[in-house]
C-alpha cells in the first residue's frame, strides 16, 4: 500500500495516542506525579476526607483512565482498520470489534512490559487486564455503531424501508 494523506489521516491518530499512553507509562504520570495534584484536590472538594479514602478514590481514578484511554485507542484502531480497508469492503462490524481489541490489548501489554523498565512504576498483569477490559469497551462501541449504521442503510430518510 502506498503511503498518502489519506492514509496517513487513518493512521496517524493511532500512532498519536499510543505515543501519549506510552508517554503517560513513564515516570510523568506515576501515582506520585498525579498524587501531587490529586490530594489536594480531594482535600479541597471533600474537607475532612480521610487518607485511606483518598488513596482508593485515587486507585479507581487512575484505573478508570487506563479503561479510558484503552476504549479510545480500540476506538481509533477500528477507524483506522475500517478506513484502510473501505476500498476492500473489508469493514464488518465483528472484524473490527475483534482486530480493534486485539490490537489494543496487544500494546497493553507492551505498555506494561515498558513499565517494567521504568524506576517510578511497576508491571501489572491485572494493569493489562483493565487495559484489555477498556479496548473491549471501545471495540464494542465502535461494533454497536458499525451495525447501527448497517441497519440505518436500509432506511430512507424518513424512517421508511426502501
Amino acid at each position: 500500500m502506498r503511503l498518502s494523506w489519506r492514509t496517513l489521516g487513518w493512521v496517524a491518530p493511532v500512532v498519536v495516542w499510543a505515543g501519549l499512553i506510552f508517554w503517560g507509562s513513564t515516570g510523568v504520570l506515576s501515582a506520585n506525579q498525579t498524587s501531587r495534584f490529586l490530594t489536594p484536590f480531594l482535600k479541597w472538594l471533600v474537607p475532612g476526607i480521610s487518607d485511606p479514602a483518598v488513596l482508593e478514590i485515587k486507585y479507581y481514578i487512575r484505573k478508570g483512565g487506563h479503561v479510558t484511554e484503552f476504549a479510545v485507542l480500540a476506538m481509533w484502531i477500528a477507524r483506522a482498520l475500517r478506513g484502510l480497508n473501505e476500498a476492500k469492503g473489508c469493514g464488518s462490524g465483528h472484524r473490527l470489534f475483534l482486530a480493534a481489541w486485539l490490537g489494543a490489548t496487544a500494546y497493553a501489554a507492551t505498555d506494561e512490559f515498558h513499565q517494567s523498565f521504568e524506576p517510578t512504576r511497576q508491571a501489572s498483569v491485572v494493569d493489562v487486564m483493565i487495559d484489555s477490559g477498556g479496548a473491549l469497551v471501545g471495540a464494542g462501541v465502535v461494533l454497536l455503531w458499525v451495525e447501527w449504521r448497517a441497519r440505518r442503510k436500509g432506511f430512507g430518510g424518513n424512517g421508511n424501508r426502501q
